[in-house]
């Protein structure tokens, strides 16, 4: 099977911005102590009238725009988001409804700060089915909603925002392993044995609250280079390139300091790897594609490169995509 084209992007960030130093009049923090261990310096927080739908349908419609679509030329909407406006229905429903899209289904996927590189590679199945022609793969999350503000160790690493892409079905005339753009590979992975790592504490069936976000900082760290860089490397294969081929990687923006010790891992220079961090922290399901739509409008990721998506997150989860633009 031929891979998927992703033929436009969007993003879409709450109007609020909130600094470090915002934060340490709040919990006992200081801007130093956030970038030195974080790389962030600042983050947007949804404020009244701003959910995770609204974030995701701004980024749909951008994405739209970009692609020259219409929402009639969408059948098939895939949301991934940990942070859905309800229970149920799901939140890409309310963002079909809200586009005006009549056709397929609409449907969201929960693997956290994964959930875009298991959204993606879902669409990417059923285009390459025949199952949709056009998709809109979308990251959205409001993490501001579910952190506890008392602990400084969370509360300062999340912000909200949305990001998605519009997937065309596989061209078969010009294949992306001939050199076409398109969906190379992907891998995705869970290890549910490493759930009290990354996790919130509530939840419907369980509590029946919402509960909140909770961390083991150190633990994750070291989960996270080693998944990150094991899956990277399993793509590379799969792809039959090598490390060396790779224009761009757009990274889970979770901490700058797994970004370098990945990209260490790979031989891959700093300068190939897009960082976001410093001004949206980890918008979780968000993070990929929110970066990727920045460094495709600045002019940074061209047609033609070849682009490595990668993110790890709680579950655990993880995973990579290879994409030629």
């Amino acid at each position: 099977m031929t891979g998927s084209r992703i033929v436009g992007s969007g993003s879409a960030l709450p109007q609020r911005i909130v600094t470090n130093n915002e934060l340490a009049e709040r919990v006992d923090t200081s801007d130093e102590w956030i970038i030195e261990r974080t790389g962030i310096r600042q983050r947007h927080i949804a404020g009244a009238g701003e959910t995770t739908a609204t974030l995701a349908t701004a980024a749909a419609r951008a994405a739209l725009a970009d692609a020259g679509l219409k929402a009639g030329d969408i059948d098939l909407i895939v949301l991934a988001t940990a942070t859905p406006d309800n229970t149920f229905p799901a939140t890409a429903t309310k963002v079909q409804h809200a586009l005006g899209c009549k056709n397929g289904p609409a449907f969201d996927v929960g693997a956290v700060c994964s959930g875009f590189l298991y959204a993606l590679t879902t669409a990417d199945s059923l285009l390459a089915t025949g199952s949709a022609n056009r998709a809109l793969v979308i990251g959205a999350e409001t993490f501001s909603r579910i952190l506890d503000w008392e602990d400084r160790t969370t509360c300062v690493l999340f912000g909200d925002g949305a990001g998605a892409v519009v997937l065309e079905a596989p061209d078969a005339a010009n294949p992306a392993k001939a050199g076409g753009p398109g969906v190379l590979a992907s891998r995705l992975h869970a290890d549910g044995a490493q759930h009290d790592l990354l996790y919130v504490d509530g939840g419907p069936s369980s509590t029946q609250t919402v509960g909140h976000l909770r961390m083991k900082g150190p633990e994750v760290f070291r989960h996270a280079v080693v998944n990150l860089s094991s899956v990277l490397k399993e793509v590379i294969e799969d792809a039959d390139v090598s490390a060396s081929d790779i224009d761009w990687i757009v990274p889970h923006q979770a901490n700058k300091r797994i970004l370098d010790a990945t990209a260490r891992k790979l031989g891959i220079p700093d300068e190939k790897v897009v960082v976001t961090v410093d001004k949206h922290a980890n918008t979780s399901a968000a993070s990929v594609p929110l970066a990727f739509d920045v460094a495709r409008k600045d002019g940074r990721i061209k047609a033609g490169d070849l682009v490595m998506f990668e993110a790890m997150g709680g579950g655990f989860t993880w995973g990579a995509s290879l994409v030629r633009m």
